[in-house]
């Protein structure tokens, strides 16, 4: 009777998913700097630029809550980024990050960036 020890492979996913969304957002474009921050919308609640709330943000937010994806699946994050350049799933404008929050839904100019990224930039993102 001996014991059968298995070695776990989920190191990845599980830290993903115990990760806070803006350690990871702030991790992503400390390695992908040429990703745009698209942070220029004002919000409902101070009047202000909401510095804070960026494509990778609101893509994340997107990703993780709207859609309940897991964080540790290449092929999930190909369907969110299929979801913004209109090959896959429609995002849903009233459910989208920032629509409650900016006075201006960034989802059409979120899209707009995504899709000026060439297919290099894509994979890495």
């Amino acid at each position: 009777m001996g014991l059968n020890i298995t070695p776990s492979f989920n190191i990845l996913p599980s830290f993903a998913q115990t990760a806070r969304p803006q350690d990871i957002e702030q991790q992503v474009y400390k390695q992908l700097p040429n990703i745009p921050l698209e942070n220029k919308y004002i919000s409902k609640d101070t009047g202000k630029i909401d510095p804070n709330n960026t494509l990778v943000g609101r893509l994340l937010q997107y990703h993780l809550y709207t859609k309940g994806r897991p964080p540790g699946y290449r092929l999930d994050w190909k369907l969110t980024l299929a979801d913004y350049l209109g090959v896959n799933e429609i995002i849903d404008e009233t459910a989208y990050p920032g629509n409650a929050t900016l006075k201006t839904n960034p989802l059409e100019s979120d899209r707009a960036v995504i899709s000026r990224l060439n297919r290099k930039q894509r994979e890495e993102l």
